[in-house]
């Protein structure tokens, strides 16, 4: 498949419908290797990983269970098999961390963004090698206690969890915006 086709064809696949295999060893180098080429103003490499897998998911889904349990004892059945299963339905979660420090030259927003950009290359990458994925936060990315024991420091933020393994069905397209409504052409359109 060539490129443009490639980026034509990416779709989140949500981790339910995620399975083995997942990438193997040479498999998750390529992964990391390719996220790692995203435009990086300053070579700061303002990101790091957390990778979930094997027996580490579930460790970190119980880390999940166990607070949201705390903060919401009375949750139904429902809510509880959400929460529990959250690292454990795909084969691997990879935790995309912003590193972002104060710098003299390169603006936090810029290394926060150059994260950003580590998580879309890990989904395309992804669907290059034939698997799906997602790339998803959920409450616990913004919960500092969840975080430090998932392996992110009070210092950084979390991008984005990735998570990869291969799909059990085809997932269809979602509705896209119409480029007219996004779109406006400097000193073409009014009031510019």
């Amino acid at each position: 498949m060539d490129a443009i086709e490639l980026l034509k064809t990416r779709r989140s696949v949500p981790p339910a419908l995620l399975s083995e295999p997942g990438p193997d060893a040479v498999q998750l180098e390529t992964l990391l290797a390719i996220a790692t080429r995203v435009p990086d103003h300053g070579k700061l490499h303002p990101w790091r990983f957390v990778i979930y897998q094997g027996a580490a998911r579930e460790k970190a889904g119980q880390v999940v269970y166990d607070a949201f349990m705390t903060a919401c004892p009375d949750a139904d059945e429902a809510a509880r098999k959400k929460e529990s299963t959250r690292f454990t339905l795909a084969p691997l979660v990879i935790g995309v961390v912003s590193t972002a420090a104060n710098h003299v030259k390169i603006p936090l927003w810029e290394q926060e963004l150059s994260a950003g950009a580590v998580c879309e290359n890990l989904v395309i990458a992804a669907h290059a090698l034939g698997f799906g994925a997602s790339w998803l936060t959920g409450w616990m990315a913004y919960d500092e206690r969840v975080l430090a024991k998932l392996g992110i420091g009070s210092h950084e933020k979390l991008a984005g969890f990735v998570h990869i393994g291969t799909p059990r069905e085809a997932v269809p397209d979602r509705p896209r915006p119409k480029l007219e409504d996004l779109v406006t052409f400097y000193g073409q359109n009014a009031g510019n």
